[in-house]
């Protein structure tokens, strides 16, 4: 037995039908709509030849000579004639539009959407059709004059106004939020709308953004979103970008340019997703231990490719004389050993008397003087020289401990379960040998 469905009548009663599968009523709906539309369409066809007509007719009656006593008759039909253009460009403006609206509902592949306004849309497209009656589409007054008129121009204006009134078009400019466009260390947010009234559809945005020096544009994003963060820019860099929308049609033309600034120092922490599992993070993730007496590896939050960078890590806690490793790696580095034995790091390794630098697992420069509970290690990466030098409390630690270093680094720090340090960052570059300071210090 077919399952059945009961629905509630106004009066009370209880009407009983047979459920038909959903995908036939849907195509018998679309196919009804379909029949309906072709109705209205074909009187849509004979409103444009009327319009046509009928603005003829308006330049004969307003270019004729009239004698003196046909004034008032002019006067007469010419407002008969506006009175039925403006009656039937409203008409053909409204038929045209639920054609259009109907005609997107049937490509909508929802059959469930399309079945909860498909019999309003029969009825309304019926309504619509019917409201056409018989004359209305016949001239209610006639040119009386006999004149040879030129009316393509005219003609050719009709043709050209209902061409882009049905044309899709490309959007238009997007307008950048200002008010939401912002930078945070060396990220950039920017956010856009389309302006209000906006007719034309739009299938996506393209953002594009100069190298931070004043070079070429690239894309960054493309998509349907209208707010888009870029990371890992160059800080202290000054940014250009703009976005323009696209739809099936073609690309639209370029917002307005904004320029942003990223941040002249990093601000930054210790980044729990790039440790390792025995790293222990606190202090909102300022503060790093280790559960394993193995060395382990925790990376910053921070990507630099440009510019002078320092931060420092003050030791907290300093027991049976571990040796930490300071410095900066690449993302892939291996993080279950001693930060500078493989090609990924570059670090110095500090015990309690002395330290040296290594990469590759290769340890040079031993210098004189350690770490201890309390001490401050200086890290200054220059990428505009390529070096990486060291500071401890203040002093530098020996010679420049790495030169020619070029690409991406990350701040990095590798430590055992016998220490404890804490991260401290948006320092000034040190401009001497003398201890740096916070900003505002």
């Amino acid at each position: 037995r077919a399952p059945v469905c009961y629905l509630c009548l106004e009066d009370g009663r209880h009407s009983q039908h047979e459920v038909k599968p959903l995908a036939a009523v849907w195509k018998q709906h679309k196919a009804q709509l379909s029949q309906a539309l072709n109705g209205v369409s074909d009187k849509a066809k004979e409103a444009k030849e009327f319009l046509v007509q009928l603005n003829d007719i308006r330049q004969q009656i307003q270019k004729a000579k009239l004698l003196t006593k046909v004034t008032k008759e002019r006067q007469h039909k010419l407002k008969m004639v506006w009175d039925q253009i403006n009656h039937c460009t409203l008409k053909l403006r409204q038929s045209t539009g639920l054609m259009e609206y109907c005609l997107e509902a049937i490509e909508e592949n929802d059959p469930s959407g399309f079945l909860q306004i498909s019999d309003a849309l029969i009825k309304r497209v019926q309504v619509s059709q019917e409201q056409w009656v018989k004359g209305a589409l016949e001239p209610k007054v006639s040119a009386e004059f006999d004149l040879t008129l030129d009316s393509e121009p005219l003609l050719q204006a009709i043709h050209q106004l209902d061409f882009i009134q049905m044309k899709c078009r490309v959007p238009p400019v997007p307008l950048l939020q200002l008010e939401k466009c912002c930078t945070h260390n060396n990220s950039v947010t920017l956010a856009w709308r389309m302006p209000p009234f906006t007719h034309s559809p739009v299938d996506g945005y393209i953002l594009e953004l100069d190298d931070g020096d004043g070079g070429q544009f690239r894309e960054v994003y493309v998509g349907k979103e209208t707010l888009c963060t870029i990371d890992g820019l160059h800080f202290n860099s000054t940014y250009n970008a703009r976005v323009k929308a696209f739809n099936s049609s073609g690309v639209g033309p370029y917002s307005k340019t904004v320029v942003l600034q990223t941040s002249d120092v990093a601000w930054f922490t210790f980044d729990p997703n790039s440790g390792h599992r025995d790293i222990v993070l606190s202090n909102d993730n300022q503060t790093a231990t280790c559960s394993s007496y193995d060395d382990r590896v925790v990376l910053g939050t921070a990507a630099f490719s440009k510019g002078v960078h320092y931060w420092e890590l003050h030791v907290d806690r300093y027991d049976n004389h571990p040796d930490p490793a300071f410095g900066v790696a690449r993302a892939s580095v291996v993080k279950d050993m001693m930060l500078g034995k493989d090609d990924k790091a570059w670090a110095m390794y500090v015990d309690n008397n002395r330290s040296w630098f290594m990469h590759c697992n290769s340890h040079t420069n031993r210098t004189e003087g350690g770490v201890c509970k309390g001490a401050t290690v200086g890290v200054l990466l220059d990428l505009n020289k390529h070096t990486l030098t060291f500071f401890i409390n203040g002093q530098q630690q020996g010679p420049t401990a790495f030169s020619h270093v070029d690409g991406v680094f990350m701040p990095a720090l590798s430590l055992n379960r016998n220490v404890q340090v804490t991260l401290h960052t948006g320092l000034e570059v040190p401009t001497s040998l003398g201890r740096p300071k916070l900003p505002g210090n």
